[in-house]
């Protein structure tokens, strides 16, 4: 690895400390199914966005519940800290397409239509709300 580069990836993983963070990678929903959810509970607060979750009917939601709690977990283990005693919130979650699965269903007169059978990855961020209480 060539200086620069290892400047800089040691700056990312230094500015990867400060992040709490949990990946989901190769969901086999789609982006679009997906994203109705991450909007949802996109900028709420987490034991809000538990719940939330935890009572939709939708699929994805199972998988994001279990995502947010692993990012809890994670900013658990990188501040020592218990999340209770703590205002946490998502500030970001975003989902990106994966790979897609081309498959073909057989049509009349001896044709196939194309399926394609999209995947997502999921990345959600958990940060601290920030009181100024003791300002005053």
């Amino acid at each position: 690895m060539g200086a620069r580069k290892k400047i800089s990836a040691d700056a990312r993983k230094e500015e990867n400390k400060t992040l709490y963070f949990a990946k989901l990678n190769d969901v086999p929903t789609s982006p679009r199914k997906m994203r109705l959810m991450a909007d949802l509970i996109r900028g709420m607060e987490v034991n809000k966005a538990l719940s939330v979750l935890k009572f939709s009917s939708k699929e994805a939601s199972g998988r994001l519940e279990k995502l947010l709690k692993s990012a809890v977990a994670n900013w658990e283990n990188k501040t020592e800290q218990k999340a209770e005693n703590v205002e946490l919130y998502v500030s970001k979650i975003f989902v990106d397409s994966a790979t897609m699965l081309k498959r073909l269903r057989t049509a009349p007169q001896g044709r196939g239509y194309r399926i394609r059978k999209r995947s997502n990855h999921v990345t959600l961020f958990v940060e601290t709300k920030i009181t100024n209480d003791n300002e005053n």
